[in-house]
């Protein structure tokens, strides 16, 4: 079957890795089925994992893609949560949580095998494109806000580098639970989208706001780490999963941290349960996700490159030809 996938590790330059070709059928194993992909979408995740993180070369090759929505073995639409071995379901008993292309051949092909109980209904409301974004940055997203955030209608949030997948998600929840939300982008496009989108307003990086904030979902890292710590009241909760600009800023501010009591909770992906809430979520207040673009598996490495460049707004979908 045709399919993108991690062929090498380079950490400089991570698409030299990327190869696009045929592999082998998903093996039948109990516990698991095979899912006919309909559509899968690109995350942070697939780059990093070009570049060696958290994917040894001993896995190699390694089929890419952590998100899917398809048809299942019994003709069933569905959306995969992959979240592997969260409860030991399909996997040794001791073996630990991964994200699927840590472990196990990908979603970026015809066909991918998880375990039965990562497959989810998909919601008729939901198009397969639709369905495939929300497993991974957008299940992360909803984690950040409803569950470590702990905000409610009315609250203030910052999201901050506006047009990633996360932080894209962030604004669109936000909105839709009747949060106040502020945006940062260093790019003028990304800011007007992001208040087209339901930001209250959106901000140069590192611009003061006009009120500081309940809540901060920081996806960003190092570059506006000081500026999110600065942007909370006292007894505000900063929420981090993620450092696309790096994990070590030049100013921790510890002292504003501790002085003002404030929260600083690290958040990775969610549960099965959060995705069925989301996936709900998303069918009863018609709230969809953001899609950049919509591509053929075989051209799999425009999109790579896109995400890659941070020239996107939203998610890049890819739609295997089967």
């Amino acid at each position: 079957m045709f399919a993108a996938y991690a062929a090498r590790i380079d950490r400089d330059q991570p698409l030299n890795g990327l190869e696009l070709g045929d592999r082998p059928e998903p093996e039948a194993r109990p516990g698991w089925t095979t899912v006919t992909v309909k559509a899968a979408s690109l995350n942070h995740h697939d780059l990093w994992s070009l570049r060696g993180v958290g994917l040894p070369e001993d896995k190699l090759p390694m089929i890419l893609g952590c998100d899917a929505a398809g048809v299942d073995e019994d003709g069933n639409e569905v959306v995969i949560h992959s979240v592997i071995g969260q409860t030991g379901h399909g996997v040794g008993p001791r073996e630990p949580r991964s994200i699927l292309t840590e472990r196990y051949q990908g979603t970026f092909a015809e066909r991918v095998a998880v375990p039965v109980w990562n497959v989810l209904p998909k919601p008729r409301e939901l198009s397969f494109e639709e369905a495939a974004c929300l497993p991974t940055a957008w299940l992360t997203a909803y984690r950040m806000l409803f569950t470590n955030a702990g905000v409610r209608p009315g609250d203030s949030v910052l999201v901050q580098g506006a047009g990633g997948g996360v932080a894209t998600a962030a604004i669109v929840l936000g909105k839709a639970a009747g949060l106040r939300v502020f945006a940062t982008s260093r790019d003028e496009a990304k800011r007007k989208r992001a208040v087209d989108l339901g930001a209250v307003d959106a901000f140069e990086s590192g611009a003061r706001l006009p009120q500081r904030v309940d809540a901060v979902i920081e996806t960003v890292g190092a570059a506006t780490w000081s500026h999110s710590v600065k942007s909370l009241k006292p007894g505000g909760t900063l929420v981090i999963s993620g450092a696309t600009s790096g994990d070590r800023p030049s100013h921790a501010e510890l002292t504003r941290i501790f002085f003002l009591e404030l929260k600083v909770v690290g958040s990775t992906m969610g549960s099965k349960e959060e995705l069925e809430d989301l996936l709900s979520f998303c069918a009863a207040t018609g709230v969809r996700p953001v899609i950049d673009e919509v591509l053929p598996l075989d051209r799999a490495r425009e999109g790579f490159a896109k995400m890659e460049s941070g020239d996107l707004f939203g998610k890049v979908v890819l739609t295997p030809a089967s």
